[in-house]
Formats: C-alpha cells, sequence, structure tokens
C-alpha cells in the first residue's frame, strides 16, 4: 500500500513539473485555451469568467477568516470566495496566488488542469468557487513554484522544508476589472 502511494506521489509530481513548466522559443506556441476559447498566456482583456461557469453571488457564501478556521477545523471546504490575485505563475497562468488575512498567502490551482488564467492577470479582483484543503508542500514542489516566480537559484535552494499551507483548488474564476 505504502509503495503504491509512494509509486502514485511521485507520478503525481513528475505531472505539476512537466505541466507547468515547458518553454519554448515561442511564448504562446504550448498555451492551452481555457473553456471560454479564449487564449490563455498574457492577453490584453484580463476580466472574464475561467473554467465552469457559475453565477456571481450577491453575497459570498464563506468570507476568508471563516474559510481558514473551517479548513484548520474540518482539513478541506467547498466555497466560493473573493480576494486579490497576487502572483502569476509566468509559464502559463497555471496557478496564483492570493494573501490571507493570517499573513499567509494560499497557492489556487485549477480542476485538473483544466483551464488556467492570463499570465498577467496580477493585481485584479477575483471570485472563485472551489475546493480550499489543508496540505504539506513537499520541498521540490515549493521548489518549482519558486521556480515558476522567477526566483534565484540561492532563494530555490533556500527551501528546505515541506510547508503545511492552506490551498485552494478552483473549478471556476471570474476576474473582475481594476477600479480606476
Amino acid at each position: 500500500m505504502k509503495k503504491a502511494l509512494s509509486i502514485y506521489t511521485l507520478l503525481l509530481s513528475g505531472f505539476i513539473l512537466f505541466s507547468c513548466s515547458s518553454k519554448s522559443q515561442d511564448p504562446f506556441a504550448d498555451l492551452e485555451t481555457h473553456k471560454m476559447g479564449k487564449v490563455v498566456g498574457e492577453i490584453e482583456t484580463v476580466p472574464g469568467k475561467y473554467g465552469e461557469d457559475f453565477a456571481e453571488p450577491k453575497i459570498l457564501l464563506t468570507q476568508i477568516p471563516n474559510l481558514i478556521k473551517e479548513v484548520e477545523e474540518k482539513g478541506s471546504v467547498e466555497a466560493t470566495i473573493q480576494g486579490e490575485i497576487q502572483e502569476v505563475c509566468t509559464n502559463k497562468g497555471c496557478w496564483f496566488t492570493m494573501d490571507l488575512p493570517n499573513g499567509e498567502s494560499m497557492r489556487v490551482t485549477f480542476k485538473d488542469y483544466g483551464f488556467f488564467v492570463p499570465t498577467n492577470s496580477q493585481g485584479f479582483p477575483i471570485i472563485l468557487k472551489g475546493v480550499a484543503t489543508m496540505t504539506e508542500t513537499d520541498v521540490d514542489t515549493q521548489r518549482h513554484y519558486a521556480e515558476d516566480q522567477g526566483k534565484s537559484k540561492e532563494e530555490i535552494e533556500m527551501i528546505t522544508e515541506p510547508k503545511r499551507e492552506i490551498t485552494f483548488e478552483a473549478t471556476g474564476v471570474i476576474i473582475e476589472g481594476k477600479e480606476a
């Protein structure tokens, strides 16, 4: 059982590293389209719906402080939340981070890598629907994310311990326009 779990974990880690790290001469050569049909990469108009379509709620179902508390108590929670995109995977837009009120950040990925967000969506307000989970991110995955962020070799090598954190797997997102 442990051997099968270890093999599964290695395969999953390899898939994540491979799927997000490919680079080519043409920065748009290997980009996918999200389900709305727009090319994902650096695009002129960032606001829009990505992934599973869902109605923008009038009142958010879960406030971030409540989300943190529920995830810490239950391990995972299905939620619709609102925040602001901080850092974005610069290769494909296959993940982004959001700041949490406890001083931590939360990494957001997309269910089954079924869609991505524009790589230039940093700073945009966002509403997302999906599942928040308390996870332990291994060293290799943290280093991969640091590489995606363009961190230096020295900064990457300083990552030496797994990190317990809240992550969010989104089924759909709505990126709103920035207020002028």
